[in-house]
């Protein structure tokens, strides 16, 4: 998952850097609110970290320009101005959440689980790269072209497209996709995630699916260390 972080106070974007990618979230600092609404509108993230008081352009600035051109990215404010006013400006402006400074490092990660998780279950629309998965017709594209699946193929992906460049182990999968419990003896998901794999990656440059030998998959544009 990919975090952009929207902070000037150097010693503060380090240790939400340092905290978040010890999480394994990947994790993109701007240092003032001009260069991380070009950083919002420019690349893909699954969550905006964004300070209030920053340079050349203030947090409520940008967040309002974001929601304005229809950039529904999840944002969690950061700020030490926690009145009433303030909270509720920053709400009403399409803040998904608001987090007064200073604050636990534990609390912010239940924050970020909490807003993601929100965010997911209302997305009628999953993106990945190049890859899209409607939720709505249940169908998938890449590159603009429509890739046949079935019934448990969708599921699956599915399941992936949520849990973006994490580790998915097969007793997850079993449990979340299959319904049942992990069988040791069983290859049936080794066997759809590469039929699966076939009808995603094959025919394109960028492989998405990805194994971790002895461990799992996960989707990637590129190989992680788990």
């Amino acid at each position: 998952m990919r975090i952009l972080v929207v902070e000037d106070e150097q010693k503060v974007a380090r240790f939400l850097k340092k905290g978040l990618e010890a999480e394994g979230f990947e994790v993109e600092i701007a240092e003032d609110g001009e260069k991380g609404e070009q950083l919002a509108r420019s690349a893909q993230y699954d969550l905006i970290l964004l300070d209030v008081l920053l340079p050349v352009k203030d947090g409520f600035s940008v967040l309002q320009n974001l929601r304005k051109d229809s950039i529904k990215t999840p944002v969690i404010m950061l700020t030490a101005r926690t009145s009433t006013e303030d909270i509720v400006g920053g709400l009403d402006q399409g803040a998904d959440d608001y987090l007064g400074k200073p604050f636990s490092f534990d609390v912010l990660l239940a924050r970020i689980r909490s807003v993601v998780r929100r965010s997911k279950q209302s997305q009628t629309k999953l993106t990945y790269k190049d890859l899209t998965l409607d939720t709505v017709a249940h169908k998938a594209y890449r590159e603009g072209t429509m890739i046949e699946l079935t019934s448990r193929e969708y599921t699956l992906l599915e399941y992936f497209m949520h849990h973006q460049g994490e580790l998915v182990t097969r007793k997850e999968l079993a449990r979340n996709v299959w319904g049942y419990n992990f069988d040791p003896g069983t290859n049936v998901i080794d066997v759809y995630v590469t039929h699966l794999r076939k009808k995603i990656d094959a025919d394109f440059k960028v492989k998405l699916i990805q194994t971790e030998r002895g461990k799992g998959y996960y989707l990637s544009d590129k190989k992680l260390k788990f």
